[in-house]
């Protein structure tokens, strides 16, 4: 991390903040549980009846790394009035509110679409979604990337909007997923906001820091 990003990682993070959370992928064994037309355990009910939301689907498939983003996003709302607090990438859709149902057509659908920066469909969608988020946020609202830096997918399209304004948690840099989502499950239980800095110009990959110690839930 630079002396500037360190300056800029010590001040007091914006009034107003949106939390943008990186999707899960859809794809793997737990999607595939989820989707099973045999699974009669509450969430796959709930996708087949068109009830459960994305937040509840990226959960059970990321587990601990989104279930952590979701805590942190929740402990830490700061969004200006009329605006969601946390909103989530999801390929095809944008920028969706956590709390959005999703059909199980939607979710296989979601599953063919790359997220790649050269990829249109993903692309021209989060890029029509972030300017409408950032009409409606102003000028004065950051938005917090919790989500990986490392390639372009999240962050070129959402940089060409947000400019300065988009941010991360620079304890993020060199963690791997199931580390930063203990780290975010440790501060929203602690109260304990991590400090951010702007992803333009920020150094994304670092030395692995010391293994988070052994915790517990209060």
């Amino acid at each position: 991390m630079t002396e500037n990003s360190e300056e800029r990682a010590s001040q007091t993070p914006a009034a107003n903040r949106i939390f943008l959370l990186s999707p899960a992928r859809a794809g793997g064994p737990r999607y595939e549980m989820l989707l099973r037309e045999e699974a009669r355990f509450d969430l796959a009910l709930k996708v087949r009846e068109g009830t459960a939301t994305i937040g509840e689907v990226y959960s059970f498939i990321s587990g601990l790394y989104f279930r952590g983003k979701m805590a942190y996003a929740e402990a830490f709302a700061a969004a200006p009035p009329g605006v969601p607090p946390a909103l989530v990438i999801v390929p095809g859709a944008g920028l969706v509110p956590p709390a959005t149902s999703v059909l199980i057509e939607q979710l296989r659908a979601i599953a063919q679409i790359p997220v790649e920066e050269s990829n249109p469909t993903y692309r021209t969608a989060l890029l029509e979604a972030a300017r409408l988020l950032d009409h409606h946020a102003g000028p004065a609202c950051q938005c917090v990337l919790l989500g990986s830096i490392a390639s372009g997918k999240y962050t070129g399209p959402l940089l060409e909007i947000f400019g300065e304004r988009l941010v991360f948690p620079v304890d993020f840099v060199g963690r791997g997923d199931m580390s930063r989502g203990g780290l975010m499950l440790r501060c929203a239980h602690s109260g304990t906001e991590l400090p951010y800095v702007p992803v333009a110009g920020a150094v994304r990959h670092g030395a692995r820091p010391p293994k988070l110690e052994r915790w517990r839930k209060p």
